[in-house]
């Protein structure tokens, strides 16, 4: 069984009995759990309430970078990403190459998701682009011994993964590995070890090959697993199991009942 490690099934072009029927398709080829991640405080409830029926489906709670405009109050922060339905917080990060003249603004915003990370005991959900130096120095700096996390839809070099791996991390891969300009990225998941590797869709962008063009969904996680199952030497199966059970240590909290 696979998981969607990261997921934003409120942004969706669907209607809810659409987004029903995508869920259920995705359950039909053995995703048995979604993470549904927030990229913006203010939009949390909705988010929320839009999931809130599906037992398989958990929430982050947490002020993308590139949603600055969305920007909240730690306080505010503290007090969503503590609702029990919350199994981490984020996604939050750095993000230099899209907006590099909010790099102040953006390293506060990451620095208070660290800090309430830590006191809620919650892993973090980091996006993170040609930031890598600043993003593994605040982590450094302000991340709790326990507190872990998971840089998804990795993209940078095996340095940095190295890195994060060293403190706690784990690297999460996107259907950006089937493109045919990967081939770098190809090479880092290569060697990043089985037992911190988890897969995501980051739905509704980046469908995977054989998919592109069309909007993204949990479902095909699938083809992200079958890609990396290959480029291990792994059966898809053996993935499956192993990055599923990655998912579950490193989300407690979404573990089923």
């Amino acid at each position: 069984m696979f998981v969607d490690s990261h997921c934003h099934l409120d942004r969706l072009k669907q209607n809810d009995q659409q987004l029903s029927e995508t869920l259920a398709f995705a359950r039909q080829r053995g995703v048995e759990h979604f993470l549904c991640v927030a990229v913006s405080v203010k939009e949390f409830d909705d988010m929320l309430a839009k999931v809130a029926e599906y037992k398989d489906v958990s929430v982050s709670c947490g002020v993308h970078p590139l949603h600055q405009e969305d920007a909240c109050s730690y306080a505010e922060l503290l007090e969503k990403a503590a609702h029990p339905s919350v199994v981490a917080v984020g996604e939050t990060g750095l993000d230099y190459f899209y907006s590099s003249d909010t790099r102040e603004v953006q390293r506060q915003s990451f620095i208070d998701h660290i800090r309430v990370a830590n006191e809620l005991n919650k892993p973090l959900i980091i996006h993170t682009r040609d930031a890598k130096q600043d993003t593994i120095d605040l982590l450094k700096e302000h991340k709790a011994p326990t507190t872990g996390g998971v840089l998804h839809c990795f993209t940078e070099d095996l340095e940095m993964a190295q890195a994060a791996m060293e403190l706690g991390f784990y690297i999460s891969i996107s259907g950006i590995v089937t493109f045919h300009s990967a081939s770098a990225l190809r090479e880092v998941v290569k060697a990043v070890p089985l037992e911190r590797l988890l897969i995501e869709t980051d739905s509704p962008w980046l469908a995977p090959v054989p998919h592109r063009g069309k909007q993204n969904q949990p479902g095909y996680v699938v083809e992200v697993a079958e890609f990396i199952a290959q480029l291990k030497g792994i059966t898809v199966a053996e993935l499956a199991r192993i990055t599923t059970g990655n998912f579950y240590s490193l989300f407690p909290l979404a573990r089923p009942s």
